[in-house]
């Protein structure tokens, strides 16, 4: 293998491990867009889930009624009220779809 070969993998690796770390794991972006209202343990028991009036998603009842598809469209585009006041803030310009996918299976081990 030449030096020119050696350069165009070399740089092909780094690439793909660079890609391969794009995405924060779920845990640390629940902990950086998720945890203040919901809390770190998912119960929403937070100043600010409080007064939303946040569901518990340890609450086995509760995660049966979420659809992953729902979730994600949540995670990325928000939550309005019945009011259409913004409930939680959309974060597609922060996380991608997978990354809300990731999301969604992080939350899922919240139930008891």
């Amino acid at each position: 293998m030449n030096t020119t070969s050696k350069i165009a993998v070399a740089s092909l690796v780094l690439a793909l491990a660079a890609g391969a770390s794009y995405g924060a794991p779920a845990s640390e972006n629940w902990e950086n867009s998720c945890a203040s209202c919901h809390g770190a343990d998912g119960k929403g028991q937070t100043k600010q889930g409080k007064k939303l009036k946040i569901r518990d998603y340890t609450d086995a009842k509760i995660q049966a009624e979420l659809k992953d598809e729902e979730m994600v469209k949540a995670i990325l585009d928000g939550v309005k009220g019945e009011n259409g006041k913004e409930r939680m803030k959309g974060f597609k310009e922060e996380l991608s779809e997978a990354d809300a996918k990731d999301l969604v299976a992080f939350i899922r081990k919240f139930k008891a």
